[in-house]
């Protein structure tokens, strides 16, 4: 048994090399109707052999938001289906060659292939060796019963009707939480009937048992996920429940269609080993049956059962020990808490020109002006405080899961986790260049002066456009418009640039005609230039986090933008 276990987890370690990009790009077409997911559940757990992993896999997604809760629960449904296929093929072939000689050469070539420095040649080494231990495992399982069964017998504390049912479907759970794989427990119960130690019935309900207690693999895993993965381990919970319970109570009617499909497909009557096949895909194909009308209602009911619970913004909200099972999900997490710090910087920023967030996005373009000059209050605001307290912490969250993300995932990702701590770096900058164009700036902007306010006034509207028009882009991102969202940003530095340039004429003129001290002239070159430095990096930070994760398409949309050169030259032209 610990034979084949160690092949199943050299076999999840092989798929998992696998999966960087290519599993995002799948999810996103075989998951956009609830059939769809069924079938992905129902291929990739006849793949990779383990329904464990594909529950994994899906709540790891469906915390990063890379699916919906709908799209999950049709995975799980599918999984069932598909760990079923384990069941054949042992039953089928695993129990009748000598499945052992085969182990062998997988081994050897396995082996080798996990020395090899390359990813991918070391994940088909994982999955070689893993099937190699598979195979030497059900073959050391098969031999060990037959050698049990000649000095003690377990058949002979066979139980029938419904006592027996729920006590080996007790055994069957807690047998697959000890080994955390209903597949082994599967393995375990047809290499256990095959030599006759269990009886038919009993291994039905061992096998009933196994179903429900895979649960519990579910369960461990939502642990580390958010809401939405924890509402996922309870549609995976409540479906192998009502699954079990309604083959218990309907087990003489499987009976039935058991012997009806076997006669059909040529299966011997006294194969008890493929009629356990016949009955695991039956009651698992009943189930999803059972439970897919009331996808929709069993969604609303966790959602209200399960309601995502209000978070302080002092702390990371996205950062979940789950997203870092794939480089994919860690690249969105990484990206979703970018903006739950970048949502929380901008209010600070509004803060910081003494405008409300809201009244900014609400404006038109050309009201930015009146806006400004009629406020003319001081926002209070401890900016230290504000910093320490809601930036900072998430900040360091950021920092440290981008270097669990960079060490677990150099390669596959570690483009996208450059630019991630790029654009987080980004927002920092910009809140730091707050900090000291407000010193002034709350000063001037009370100023008797009319050009020295008037000066401060444009700083102001400069921030606030930019803000605005960020949060302005956010629809075309949701519509996938990635390269005309680049083009906008591109626009938009050319202005921020003129801006600056245009800005600094100004000062020189109202200098020129005495509206203004050299002084303040020098503290307006110094604060035209923060205001320029938040605007610079609030527009990188979009870049990055505004892109849509392809990785081809990205390096081309990145390099049709415009650097600096490029827009110094425009400017100047």
């Amino acid at each position: 048994m610990a034979i084949f276990l160690f092949g199943m987890i050299s076999l999840e370690e092989g798929f998992k090399a696998f999966t960087g990009g290519a599993l995002e790009k799948v999810l996103k077409v075989s998951t956009n109707s609830k059939w769809k997911s069924v079938g992905f559940g129902v291929i990739t757990t006849t793949i990779m052999q383990s329904s464990s992993l594909v529950s994994v896999i899906t709540i790891s997604f469906l915390s990063a938001g890379l699916l919906d809760l709908a799209a999950g629960i049709g995975i799980i449904f599918g999984a069932n289906i598909g760990t079923t296929t384990g069941a054949w093929l042992v039953a089928g072939l695993g129990l009748k060659v000598k499945i052992s000689t085969y182990a062998m050469p997988m081994l050897v070539f396995g082996v080798i292939l996990l020395m090899q420095k390359n990813k991918h040649a070391k994940g088909f080494g994982y999955i070689l060796a893993g099937l190699g231990f598979l195979f030497l495992g059900i073959s050391y399982m098969k031999e060990g019963f037959e050698a049990f069964k000649g000095s003690f017998d377990l058949a002979r504390f066979a139980m029938d009707g419904l006592p027996g049912l729920f006590f080996f479907a007790l055994i069957g759970i807690a047998a697959t939480v000890v080994m955390q794989s209903s597949h082994a427990t599967l393995v375990l119960i047809i290499t256990a009937l095959a030599v006759g130690q269990v009886t038919y019935q009993n291994a039905l309900a061992l096998a009933i048992g196994a179903n429900v207690g895979t649960t519990v693999t579910a369960v461990i895993g939502a642990m580390s996920a958010n809401i939405e993965g924890k509402r996922l381990a309870g549609a995976h919970f409540i479906f192998n429940i009502v699954t079990g319970l309604v083959a218990i109570v309907f087990i003489n009617q499987f009976l039935i269609a058991v012997d009806w499909t076997s006669n059909l497909v040529g299966i011997a009557p006294d194969n008890y080993t493929l009629k356990l096949a016949v009955f695991h895909t039956l009651f698992n194909v009943t189930g999803v049956m059972i439970m897919w009308p009331f996808v929709s209602k069993m969604v609303t009911f966790l959602e209200r059962k399960l309601p995502k619970v209000a978070t302080y913004t002092e702390g990371a909200i996205h950062l979940h020990g789950s997203a870092l099972d794939f480089p994919e999900t860690a690249v969105v997490a990484i990206r979703n808490e970018t903006f739950h710090i970048y949502d929380i910087s901008f209010k600070f920023l509004c803060a910081g020109i003494s405008l409300p967030y809201k009244k900014i996005n609400d404006s038109e373009n050309e009201d930015l002006h009146k806006l400004v000059k009629n406020s003319r209050v001081v926002t209070q605001l401890d900016i230290d405080e504000y910093y320490e307290t809601k930036i900072k912490g998430i900040s360091s969250e950021i920092i440290e899961f981008i270097s669990q993300a960079a060490f677990t995932w150099e390669i596959e990702q570690s483009e996208n986790i450059h630019w991630m701590r790029s654009a987080h770096q980004n927002i920092i900058e910009a809140v730091k260049d707050m900090k000291h164009l407000r010193k002034n700036m709350t000063l001037c902007m009370l100023s008797t002066n009319q050009s020295l306010r008037d000066h401060y006034d444009l700083l102001r509207v400069r921030v606030a456009y930019v803000i605005k028009e960020l949060d302005g882009m956010k629809s075309a991102i949701d519509n996938n418009e990635s390269a005309e969202v680049l083009l906008m940003l591109d626009t938009l530095k050319i202005e921020i640039k003129e801006g600056s340039t245009q800005f600094n004429h100004e000062i020189i003129s109202s200098l020129h005609h005495k509206k203004i001290t050299s002084k303040m002239a020098s503290s307006l070159m110094n604060d035209n230039q923060y205001a320029t430095h938040i605007a610079d990096n609030l527009i990188s930070m979009a870049t990055t986090i505004y892109a849509v994760y392809d990785n081809e398409k990205l390096n081309i949309e990145r390099e049709l933008t415009l650097n600096t050169d490029d827009i110094e030259s425009l400017v100047t032209q």
